[in-house]
């Protein structure tokens, strides 16, 4: 019987510790140093969440940048990639036919260099991000839709040029832009810098 007792107090001690108390402290610390990051990465325009920097979105409209291909429609819940082997006909089934979709919507030479982004899903379906040339790929579109004129679509290279984020300490990953973000400050340049509602 001593010993059910003190092997029930060690079991609520560890319980409470690791439980409570050590999830506590930690969730403390995080909401301290670094909140933004803690509280998902959150975007908020007028008092309004419209997403996270962390997970992809679907930009369909002519007049935005498009995302990356999503195997799971960007739904944290169930994120997750198609698993298909290079081998597989599915794929490159699927591979053929972004690679149409993108060249038609981007009215692309069909010899034209698609980068890879946009035609494979990530590995968890959620990447935000695409490469400066996927979006320079895209600015005649935007443009056209938009109604810019030469002035305006040069600006909007000079965006991506500013909106690129660059590899992590120099040498972790690639040159990137966070599709939300981008298409986000072509909204706000059109509407302020170009006087356009």
């Amino acid at each position: 019987m001593k010993t059910i007792k003190i092997s029930f107090k060690i079991f609520l001690f560890f319980t409470i510790l690791t439980g409570i108390a050590y999830p506590l402290l930690i969730t403390g610390i995080a909401q301290i140093v670094f909140s933004d990051k803690a509280n998902g990465s959150l975007i908020v325009t007028d008092n309004q969440i419209i997403g996270s920097e962390l997970i992809g979105q679907q930009f369909d409209s002519s007049i935005y940048f498009s995302s990356r291909p999503s195997a799971s429609t960007y739904n944290p819940m169930p994120s997750g990639g198609s698993n298909y082997g290079v081998a597989n006909l599915k794929l490159k089934n699927l591979v053929d036919e972004r690679k149409y979709q993108f060249i038609t919507f981007n009215q692309l030479d069909t010899l034209a260099t698609i980068p890879s982004e946009m035609l494979f899903a990530s590995a968890s379906g959620l990447d935000p991000h695409i490469s400066p040339e996927a979006a320079k790929s895209e600015v005649n579109r935007i443009s056209d839709a938009r109604n810019f004129n030469d002035n305006q679509k040069q600006r909007l290279f000079l965006l991506i040029e500013d909106m690129t984020e660059r590899p992590q300490f120099t040498v972790l990953g690639e040159p990137r832009l966070n599709v939300l973000k981008l298409n986000l400050e072509l909204n706000r340049i059109q509407k302020i810098e170009f006087n356009i509602n």
